[in-house]
This record gives C-alpha cells, sequence and structure tokens, in this order.
C-alpha cells in the first residue's frame, strides 16, 4: 500500500527544505480570511512569497500544482491564479498548464465565489509536448469532502499529471483534511501532508478519495 505521512505543524516551515528529485507539491494555499492577523495586504505578499517557496522546494524537473479558488473582498475580486504565477514567476518557474475548474455549471451566478477554480501547474526546467496537451476546461468540480476541500475531480487530473512525470512522493503542505493525500495514494503514490490544525490533521490520515471504491 502506498504510504502517507501526516505532520502537524507549519507548512511554510515544511517548504525551507529541499525536496528530493521524485516528490512533487499538489496543494492549495489558504485565504486571507484564515490568516487574519495579516491583513489582506499582507496575505497577499505572504501567499506569493509561499508559491515561491514550494516551487523553489521541488527539483529543477519536478513540478508543483495549486488548485486555487478565487474570492471576492470589499467589492473588489482578487485573482489568486495571478497570485500563483506571480509567486512562480518570482521562483523562475513557467506554467506547463492553467486549467479552469468548474465549480458549478456553466451560466450559474455565484456570490463570493466565482463559478471556477484554477489549476496551475508550474516548473523551474519541465517542458510539455504539445502532444501532451490535455483539457484546459473541467467540467466538473468533484465530490468536495468538507467546504474548503478541492474537488475530486480536480484533484484527480492533478495526482494523474503528476504521475506521468516520474514523481513517486506527493507533498502538500497545507492539507486540510487530506483531499490531496488520498488522491495521491489511490493513484498508488506515497503522501506527505503538513497541517497546523491539529483535528484537520487527524482527518487527513485516514481521508478516503471519494470517487474511489
Amino acid at each position: 500500500m502506498p504510504a502517507r505521512e501526516v505532520i502537524c505543524g507549519d507548512g511554510v516551515a515544511y517548504l525551507a527544505r529541499r525536496l528530493p528529485d521524485d516528490h512533487a507539491i499538489f496543494t492549495s494555499l489558504p485565504d486571507h480570511s484564515e490568516i487574519p492577523a495579516l491583513g489582506v495586504a499582507g496575505w497577499r505578499a505572504w501567499f506569493v512569497d509561499t508559491v515561491a517557496a514550494a516551487c523553489r522546494a521541488v527539483a529543477d524537473d519536478a513540478v508543483a500544482v495549486f488548485y486555487q479558488t478565487d474570492v471576492k473582498h470589499d467589492g473588489r475580486w482578487i485573482d489568486k491564479g495571478h497570485l500563483v504565477l506571480s509567486g512562480a514567476d518570482a521562483a523562475g518557474s513557467h506554467a506547463l498548464f492553467h486549467k479552469v475548474v468548474c465549480r458549478v455549471p456553466a451560466g450559474t451566478t455565484t456570490f463570493g465565489r466565482p463559478a471556477y477554480a484554477h489549476l496551475i501547474a508550474v516548473s523551474r526546467e519541465r517542458r510539455l509536448s504539445p502532444g501532451a496537451s490535455t483539457a484546459d476546461v473541467l467540467p466538473a468540480l468533484g465530490t468536495m469532502s468538507w467546504s474548503r476541500a478541492m474537488g475530486s475531480a480536480a484533484a484527480e487530473a492533478a495526482i494523474g499529471f503528476i504521475a506521468e512525470t516520474g514523481a513517486r512522493v506527493v507533498v502538500d503542505p497545507f492539507c486540510g483534511q487530506g483531499t490531496a493525500l488520498a488522491a495521491a495514494n489511490a493513484a498508488g503514490l506515497d503522501a506527505i501532508g503538513v497541517e497546523l490544525s491539529r483535528r484537520r490533521a487527524a482527518k487527513a490520515r485516514t481521508a478516503t478519495f471519494a470517487d474511489r471504491p
């Protein structure tokens, strides 16, 4: 069986280390509402810096994949896709794909969150040939295990791509209740998660992938 380790601790501190060559990152960084002490401007700077740290933590040919949903604050949208790519640029990484994941059916009006999420893969050295292209729009998010979870369809797409790069271990430094870890294990990959909340870390240790038996 694939291994899973969940560490109750600080994901940013974990990213200070250089990960082995067979490790990839798949994560979703927290909203500003989850780190209120920073304020919105401070959180934006923290977000970009943390994405850059994640990009630098993996090997030159390895990948980091980010699942992020924009949020509206004070009548203005915060574009997390832009923030992810800003962090990637700061680390010398480039986008391999930028997919749109439909969170609700097209044509649906939403409030506070958009009807789509971003799924962005970046790397410093890896390139994708045109023949390796996959769909840019995922028509459904899939099952969510809790309100802040990655959708199972988005997780499966990301993990499938990571497996094709030759990675054997998936690291989620902000693993929440463990959707990315469960998806990695379901695909036969080992997984390491870091989560500050003891309650969420405990759930992450036993999470199962919703779209698998």
